[in-house]
């Protein structure tokens, strides 16, 4: 026969067992009009509030660890691309710093995963393979140019696309840097990233960093 001592504690064990269950929930609260609604069961301003958001990890928002950055640089940084999530960070070890928006290539030219080493940087790069035909009097003929591929007309010119902050990838041409942030893949194989973003990213990484593409 089981004691009544024994009964109390397998009762305490099941309720602690069911609160914990609870806990794990996110929490809801319901409106007036029957609704439940959403209630981040995370402090505001942590990572893990940002991520808990419904809206992650579309959103065009960026999470920044201010006292954290301060103290990363190149010798400590390097940087993790989601495909998947199509978001960016910058670490230091195993730490974000940064998590922030990206684009990554489409289907038919799509970002190579793997793990790559930044190869140079350049503040003002331009492609020379992507980017727009204008005809001899300056009129706009292609806003999409592949120079390999599509004529520029005679006495026209090919301006290739702007890259700014670019950090070198691959030798044939991946790399990351500043450009329209879709929240799905629109680039021709390069990341790009936001434009308040990518100027922070740069400043603490250096031609040798780590990036990893997965």
């Amino acid at each position: 026969m089981i004691s009544l001592s024994t009964v109390a504690q397998i009762t305490a064990a099941l309720a602690t067992l069911l609160l914990a269950s609870c806990a794990n929930q996110k929490p809801a609260e319901v409106t007036k009009d029957g609704k439940k609604v959403f209630v981040n069961p995370y402090p505001a301003g942590t990572y893990d509030h940002f991520k808990a958001e419904p809206t992650y990890p579309k959103t065009y928002s960026v999470w920044k660890n201010d006292e954290l950055l301060s103290r990363t640089n190149a010798e400590n940084s390097s940087i993790l691309i989601s495909l998947e999530k199509q978001r960016g960070f910058l670490l230091n070890g195993e730490d974000v710093v940064l998590d922030y928006p990206i684009c990554s290539g489409i289907p038919s030219r799509p970002t190579p995963p793997g793990t790559f080493y930044i190869l140079e940087k350049v503040v003002d790069k331009r492609s020379n393979k992507y980017g727009r035909i204008y005809d001899a009097a300056g009129e706009l003929v292609n806003g999409d140019a592949d120079v390999t591929l599509d004529p520029i007309p005679e006495g026209g010119k090919f301006e290739g696309a702007s890259m700014r902050y670019w950090m070198r990838l691959t030798n044939d041409g991946v790399g990351h840097h500043i450009g329209p942030v879709k929240r799905r893949p629109a680039s021709h194989a390069c990341i790009r990233g936001p434009s308040a973003t990518m100027p922070v990213v740069y400043s603490k990484v250096k031609p040798g960093t780590r990036v990893v593409v997965q």
